[in-house]
């Protein structure tokens, strides 16, 4: 199918990408509710096993940057075949891991082959179906990205309670399997971009340069901001990535054309595409904190209460894709991030005291939101770039919504712990140990320790240790309430910067204005 051709959408074309997204986005989540289980098994220690997450995450973050290079020059179907493969292969080694080493090792492996496999699968997508048809089927293949991160908790905390780690990965074997072989039959080859210059410099920039700041990122919170290591990562993150934008700017075939951040289109979707993806893995990283360690529901419980809203994006996704092919994106994107943005906000006052019924609910509408928003945010921002530059188009963007999620869970982590800090102070400042409420407390329980026949010589001392407990927990609401409040802020400003989009109503083959084709030529040449 290419722009010319029906208007019906080849489903079994898209079916590929869409189970290929899922299972590279459904592992970076999956793994998670499972590090407890394997820290005992393989006798680590938490800031070993956590390479498990990290090295997924950091090799993929390398693997981004490659994908339009690759593309164009081996094509994008034997690419992405070759990423479903790799991705397979890494997953059956993680099932038959049998140390921490060998897993991690194994991580690489699949990563490798994830991180080509997003970015990839949106090209293929671009270059297969007609721009006038994009939104809705860029809607429907963000379904994968959006309701893998929440589909991950449950199935990982089921499979670990009740059947074996392993099978997180095991499951992932045949999957990978039918979707290399439907992939194999149905995609069509992409014609080939001859005479490219491999940029082996910007090769090395961007893989030192993303790897040192996705590496300080990860542990920033465990080694400390200020600690020589995570400095001396940040320092040489920065210095590389400055010289990577110098060098890219001037190579005549970049591996990763910076070039196209000069189209404003395309720019602003990325400012709002990232401040989305803060706020969508911000929240997929504190609601399980809040429900499992604050509220005291199992992994499983808590995936439950989160899988609601999933659904609700896979529900708003599609729409949003037929409303952003019909009318455009600011008909969509603003009354999205409308949503998204009270939502969160409404988020910030949740407490013990919160019925699950009204978390679900606001979590469902917030999620609607943003399943309204975040396939159009990004397909703006495609549509301004040509065909022959959508694979490195892809590049950047995915490289950039990665980082801007590895940014948003250390930011949280951080205001999480420093205001937990603050609270917990604050709190067991304003503490009266000759309150009435601190009298009441002793009472009842040296009532109930009577009732059961008990010793209440203690009594001073378990009354301070259950207003500790509450207070802790009281304190790690706050925090998080506090987290939330910033992610509305972020969500505000992606709001206000969302009201600037502009409309390309121009014929798919014509979609330039005619300075920014010369910018964009000047990438091509």
């Amino acid at each position: 199918m290419t722009a010319t051709d029906s208007e019906k959408i080849d489903w079994s074309i898209l079916s590929v990408i869409v189970i290929g997204t899922f299972m590279a986005v459904l592992l970076s989540s999956i793994v998670n509710v499972a590090l407890p289980k394997m820290m005992i098994i393989f006798s680590a220690s938490a800031s070993q096993i956590q390479w498990i997450l990290t090295a997924y995450l950091l090799v993929m973050g390398v693997m981004m940057p490659l994908a339009g290079y690759l593309g164009d020059t081996f094509g994008y179907k034997r690419v992405y075949c070759l990423a479903l493969a790799v991705f397979t292969l890494g997953s059956a080694f993680c099932a038959i891991s049998w140390n921490l080493n060998s897993i991690i090792v194994a991580r690489v492996i699949q990563a490798t082959g994830g991180g080509l496999i997003q970015p990839i699968g949106m090209t293929i997508i671009y270059q297969t179906y007609p721009r006038e048809k994009i939104g809705q089927v860029l809607g429907i293949w963000g379904i994968a990205a959006m309701a893998a991160p929440a589909i991950g908790p449950t199935l990982g905390g089921y499979l670990v309670e009740y059947v074996s780690w392993r099978w997180m990965f095991i499951i992932i074997v045949p999957m990978g399997i039918v979707c290399y072989s439907y992939a194999t039959s149905r995609l069509k080859e992409t014609p080939l971009v001859k005479g490219h210059h491999f940029d082996l410099a910007g090769l090395v920039l961007s893989m030192v340069g993303f790897f040192t700041l996705l590496m300080a990122l990860s542990n920033g919170n465990k080694d400390g901001w200020a600690s020589p290591f995570i400095v001396s990562l940040l320092v040489t993150s920065g210095c590389s990535l400055c010289y990577l934008v110098y060098h890219e700017l001037r190579h005549p075939e970049p591996i990763m054309a910076f070039r196209l951040l000069g189209n404003y289109h395309f720019s602003l979707s990325i400012l709002v595409g990232s401040a989305l993806s803060m706020g969508m893995f911000g929240a997929t990283f504190l609601m399980p904190i809040f429900l499992q360690n604050v509220l005291g529901l199992s992994a499983m419980d808590s995936g439950l209460m989160m899988f609601p809203a999933a659904l609700g994006a896979a529900v708003a996704m599609p729409i949003g894709g037929r409303i952003f092919d019909k009318f455009g994106a600011r008909w969509v994107v603003i009354p999205g991030m409308m949503v998204i943005t009270w939502t969160t906000y409404l988020m910030a006052g949740f407490s013990a005291a919160t019925a699950f019924s009204a978390m679900i609910l606001i979590m469902v509408v917030r999620n609607v939101g943003m399943g309204l928003a975040m396939m159009p945010v990004m397909t703006a921002g495609m549509n301004a770039i040509p065909n022959e530059l959508v694979g490195r188009a892809s590049s950047i963007s995915n490289v950039m919504r990665q980082i801007a999620a590895s940014v948003g869970i250390a930011m949280f982590t951080s205001i999480m712990q420093s205001k937990q800090s603050y609270h917990l102070q604050s709190l067991a400042g304003n503490l009266n140990l000759n309150s009435m409420e601190m009298h009441d407390l002793t009472s009842a329980l040296q009532s109930i320790a009577t009732s059961f026949g008990l010793d209440s010589s203690g009594l001073q001392y378990l009354s301070l240790s259950v207003l500790y407990k509450q207070i802790a927990q009281l304190s790690s609401i706050y925090a998080i309430n506090d987290c939330f409040h910033v992610a509305a802020a972020i969500c505000a400003v992606a709001t206000v910067l969302s009201l600037f989009m502009k409309e390309i109503k121009k014929k798919p083959d014509k979609i330039f204005e005619e300075e920014e084709l010369i910018l964009l030529e000047s990438a091509i040449e």
